[in-house]
């Protein structure tokens, strides 16, 4: 049985406008398995939005296969995306997207909402996610009356209460400060060790980079690892694998 929770094959996007015509993604295949901490990483243009967005379930590929979590995804209506997505993704966005009228709690609970959660549980879950990512003493408090990393912890939280299968998160941390883009990075490592969460963050940031297992690089469209060197300074191994580096002791 694979433990791959992202399968993706052979799968081109093009956007045709007529004279227009752009190729987004042009035959890409990518495996994530579960228990992953994995970037997207590539130059403007390269087509990681569009890799993410065809993860996330928020457009189909133009040709190609795209098995979730061991669902086949191409013959799903947008009702039965939805509901996909919901179950099966946590979504972490660099602007928060909290509503700003609901406190931590009521914004962590959102999901469950459109999940048909009962209030109880929905409340008893919210709190225990909040609790989860170091916010147990936050939640009555609305988004101004928070930092912006209690922002995206509050959004973490969020994204963790339906236990999805995956955290996407599209630059988590460019909102951020980088001590506390540091933060949320350690918060994330921790998740997938602890509780074993596959993380997939599309980023341009090549100190977030270094710190994933393994990065998905691409230029033009296609799979392409070295423009990781190129862009990033970044070394990985033929898989994807990052290098580490070896802390210089003189």
């Amino acid at each position: 049985m694979s433990t791959d929770v992202v399968a993706i094959h052979n799968v081109s996007k093009i956007f045709d406008g007529g004279d227009n015509r752009v190729v987004a993604l042009d035959n890409v295949s990518v495996t994530i398995a579960k228990g992953e901490m994995v970037a997207i990483m590539g130059p403007s243009g390269s087509g990681k939005s569009t890799l993410m967005t065809i993860i996330g379930l928020l457009d189909v590929p133009t040709s190609g296969t795209y098995l979730l979590d061991g669902i086949e995804t191409s013959g799903l209506d947008r009702t039965a995306q939805a509901g996909v997505r919901n179950q099966k993704l946590g979504f972490i966005f660099q602007n928060f997207n909290l509503l700003p009228r609901l406190s931590a709690l009521q914004n962590v609970a959102l999901p469950m909402v459109y999940a048909r959660v009962g209030v109880s549980e929905r409340e008893a879950r919210a709190k225990a996610a909040l609790e989860a990512v170091g916010l147990g003493n936050r939640l009555n408090n609305r988004p101004n009356e928070l930092s912006g990393g209690q922002k995206q912890r509050v959004a973490i939280a969020r994204a963790l209460v339906n236990n999805p299968a995956i955290l996407l998160a599209d630059e988590p941390t460019g909102a951020l400060d980088s001590r506390t883009g540091q933060e949320i990075m350690a918060l994330f490592r921790q998740l997938n060790r602890e509780q074993g969460i596959t993380v997939i963050v599309v980023t341009h940031d090549a100190e977030v980079g270094k710190q994933m297992d393994r990065i998905v690089s691409l230029r033009d469209g296609q799979l392409n690892m070295d423009a990781l060197h190129e862009y990033y300074g970044i070394n990985t191994d033929a898989l994807g694998r990052v290098v580490k580096e070896v802390p210089h002791v003189g």
